[in-house]
C-alpha cells in the first residue's frame, strides 16, 4: 500500500468517526416559536418571580406610615417597618404580599397589603445564560414568550468565530437535564423562522466555536 492509499484510508476513518459521533447525538430539536404558541397558551402565562436586586413597593392599606419601597438584598430577603428578614426571592408579588400580611397581623388588625415590583431582575434560577461565541455573553432576565431571536438581539449576535448551527440549549425538564440543538446561523443569516425557538426560564444557550 502506497502513501496516497494510506492517507485516503485515514481520511475515510476520520469521516466515519465524525459521522458516527453525529448519529449518536441524543439531543432533540425544538419546534419553532410559531409551533409552540398554542402549547404555551394551554400551559398558562408565565408568572414572574421576585429576585435579588428587584425593587419591591409595599403598600399597606390605611397605613401609609409603614408603606414603603425596599430593594431585595443579595440574600433574597427584605426588611421594612415591622417586617424583618423576610424572604422575598422566588416568590410572586401576591405570595410576598400574603406573607407580609401574616407578619403585620401581629401588630395590625386584618392588614391588606399590595406588592408592586420594579427592576425585574428575577432569581438566578429563572435567568437565561448565554455562553460561548456570542458578541456579549451574559445572563438575561426571562421575559414571557422570549425567543432565540430576542436573545441574539440582546447579546449583539454571534462572533465571527461562532458555529451558530451547532449551538445548543440546555434545559431542565421534569427534573431531568436535556440538550436541544438550535440553528442560529439559519435564523440570523437566512431568516429561517423555524429556527426561532422559544426560550424557557433557566435555559442555558451554548454557542461553540467553529473548527475553521
Amino acid at each position: 500500500m502506497n502513501v496516497k492509499e494510506l492517507v485516503k484510508g485515514g481520511l475515510l476513518v476520520v469521516c466515519a468517526t465524525v459521522l458516527a459521533a453525529c448519529s449518536s447525538f441524543n439531543g432533540g430539536s425544538l419546534p419553532s416559536s410559531v409551533v409552540q404558541e398554542s402549547s404555551m397558551a394551554k400551559s398558562g402565562d408565565y408568572t414572574y418571580l421576585i429576585g435579588p436586586g428587584d425593587s419591591v413597593n409595599i403598600f399597606v392599606w390605611r397605613n401609609p406610615e409603614i408603606s414603603n419601597s425596599v430593594t431585595v438584598r443579595p440574600d433574597g430577603k427584605i426588611t421594612s417597618p415591622l417586617v424583618e428578614e423576610l424572604l422575598a426571592s422566588g416568590k410572586t408579588p401576591e405570595q410576598l404580599a400574603r406573607d407580609i400580611e401574616d407578619v403585620l397581623s401581629t401588630y395590625i388588625k386584618e392588614p391588606i397589603v399590595t406588592v408592586m415590583v420594579g427592576g425585574f431582575v428575577g432569581p438566578y434560577s429563572e435567568q437565561i445564560r448565554i455562553v460561548g461565541e456570542a458578541a456579549n455573553p451574559q445572563a438575561i432576565p426571562f421575559r414571557e414568550k422570549m425567543t432565540a431571536l430576542d436573545i441574539m438581539i440582546a447579546v449583539g449576535g454571534l462572533t465571527e468565530f461562532a458555529a451558530g448551527n451547532r449551538a445548543s440549549i440546555v434545559r431542565v425538564v421534569d427534573g431531568e437535564q436535556k440538550t436541544y440543538q438550535v440553528k442560529l446561523n439559519d435564523l440570523l443569516r437566512k431568516g429561517d423562522i423555524d429556527a426561532n425557538v422559544d426560550m424557557k426560564p433557566g435555559d442555558v444557550l451554548i454557542i461553540p466555536e467553529s473548527f475553521f
